[in-house]
């Protein structure tokens, strides 16, 4: 067999990492090459789709299932492929990123899932994108033993049959990857990383039993689902696997999809095998779509904003019933607590809420449940437990007793809750915070004993942003204007300096975080997702 020819694609602005050959092959590119020439020309033109139905949604101030697709979801007849055996029990799930620590834990935490995260919980440097893929290839072939520089703890994987199963998530389709370019354009970050994720690893994890499994973020139309799905077509045929073997769990995290999430997984149902719950992202995009809809779109503190609320409880409970009735797993939302080795008291109440949370998603019909930190594991498993006993799964509860209006999901207003000001205080400190470890190249950040990713700092300025435009009145008295935003962010910078010191302030990107956190919370042209303008600033 000849060699491969040269990929079309340009590395640029990059300093060369160790061991990227074994990743940037000129096969693997060529691979990615392949992907972006077929597929980001569609890409594109779903990305000014989602401009226009945002554009629709600003006019008109709601949404409705789409009556195009109304035969389809009357159709009892059609369901996703059966789940593979590595799929079948997902009651825990752990998320995080690719390090090699985490990589090493996240296998060993006991849950039956890693969420392999590209995405929110990684800050896409040139580093983690490239060196992220070598570890889950490293841990494949069990060369992952990892020494802790700092502490000098060593790190080894357990036997393969305690290992939990990887389901890897790429960048979302609004993200470009600037150091790989093809005729001088970017290629878009979801190829880069589903690419060479899939060519190295596919054969790899046929041969362990499993198989490349993925978790698709950002989704906003059942036409986002479709074009995944024909990229998994064309990338099976390309290394020569089984049509099918791919599988797909599509998180639920915008309220457009909410709208589609039948349609979504008709789309990909050869390849499907799930969707998610999701609670900040999704929360995010209420805010995005229906910025322009007025005071009754207004949401309180994101901390005020449980799954209980009856938006929320609609959203949920109609994912499990359209997932149970198509064969689906549903896969509930994120215990992102981070325990405390110093107050057990403060643990005590937390893990009181974790149980409490996922003892509902249990007995609500999901299949699973994401945790943020292994010591949760336990917690999730026991709630799951109790339900499923020795079932890998409920899909045989069907949920009929659910019915969700379309308005249903879009109720904001039908929670008793306002905005405060110290939510305001709490996004403008989380916001600064998480911001500042992202221009680091830090994505999953523990802040306030809370595993905080991208989705948390999407929240915390798009509610600042909501707050100021819709002139709230928080109940001190003070309106939520860009001058006290300004003064809230100041004290803030300057408490953060007292509490790290001089050095480490000088040391870090505070002023930056804090100044792009200000220009994305206060802009009146509201960015359409942080990371865009964040991702000009991010080295590396």
């Amino acid at each position: 067999m000849s060699a491969p020819a040269p990929s079309p694609l340009a590395i640029v602005e990059a300093e060369p990492l160790p061991r990227q050959d074994e990743v940037l092959t000129d096969a693997a590119l060529a691979f990615v090459a392949e992907l972006h020439r077929r597929f980001t020309p569609r890409r594109d033109e779903l990305l000014a789709r989602r401009a226009e139905r945002r554009a629709e949604i600003a006019r008109t101030s709601t949404l409705d299932f789409l009556p195009e697709t109304a035969q389809l979801r009357e159709d009892d007849g059609w369901k996703v492929a059966p789940a593979p055996a590595a799929l079948n029990d997902r009651r825990v799930e752990i998320t995080g990123p690719t390090d090699r620590k985490m990589t090493i834990n996240a296998l060993n935490s006991g849950a039956r899932i890693w969420l392999a995260d590209f995405e929110d919980a990684s800050a896409p440097t040139w580093e983690n994108v490239v060196l992220g893929q070598l570890n889950l290839i490293d841990a494949y072939e069990r060369k992952i033993d990892f020494t802790d520089p700092r502490t000098g703890k060593s790190y080894a994987l357990r036997p393969a049959d305690q290992l939990a199963t990887v389901v890897m998530r790429p960048r979302g389709w609004h993200l470009e990857e600037r150091h790989l370019r093809f005729d001088g354009r970017p290629v878009p970050g979801a190829l880069v990383d589903f690419g060479l994720y899939f060519f190295h690893n596919a054969r790899r994890l046929i041969d362990l039993g499993k198989g490349p499994y993925f978790y698709l973020p950002k989704t906003e139309s059942h036409l986002e689902a479709r074009l995944w799905n024909d990229i998994f077509v064309f990338a099976q045929d390309y290394v020569g696997i089984p049509q099918g073997t791919v599988r797909a769990t599509v998180l639920i995290e915008t309220i457009t999809a909410a709208y589609e999430m039948e349609e979504i997984l008709y789309e990909l149902r050869d390849h499907a095998s799930g969707l998610n719950a999701g609670r900040w992202d999704y929360l995010f995009s209420i805010v995005k779509n229906f910025r322009d809809g007025g005071r009754k779109f207004v949401l309180p503190d994101r901390n005020a904003v449980t799954m209980t609320a009856p938006f929320m409880r609609a959203y949920t409970e109609l994912l499990v019933r359209t997932c149970h009735k198509r064969g689906a797993h549903a896969i509930g939302g994120m215990a992102a607590f981070i325990p405390s080795r110093k107050d057990a008291e403060v643990n005590k109440v937390a893990f009181e809420k974790v149980k409490a949370d996922k003892d509902r998603e249990a007995n609500d019909g999901f299949d699973g449940s994401w945790v943020a930190h292994p010591d949760l594991v336990p917690i999730a498993t026991a709630s799951f437990d109790a339900v499923l006993g020795d079932k890998p799964n409920q899909k045989d509860r069907l949920r009929e007793d659910v019915s969700v209006a379309p308005g249903d999901l879009i109720a904001i207003d039908s929670l008793d809750a306002e905005p405060t000001y110290e939510g305001l205080r709490n996004a403008v400190q989380v916001g600064i915070r998480y911001i500042e470890a992202w221009l680091r190249g830090l994505g999953a950040v523990a802040i306030f004993n809370l595993m905080e990713d991208a989705a948390t700092a999407e929240i915390s300025r798009s509610q600042i942003w909501q707050w100021i435009n819709a002139g709230v009145v928080f109940e001190n008295g003070e309106r939520a204007t860009p001058e006290l935003a300004r003064e809230v962010a100041a004290r803030e910078l300057a408490a953060i300096r007292a509490e790290i010191g001089e050095e480490a302030f000088a040391a870090g990107r505070w002023q930056q975080a804090h100044d792009l956190l200000l220009k994305v919370s206060l802009d009146a042209d509201y960015a359409d997702f942080l990371t865009l303008p964040a991702y000009e600033q991010l080295v590396g």
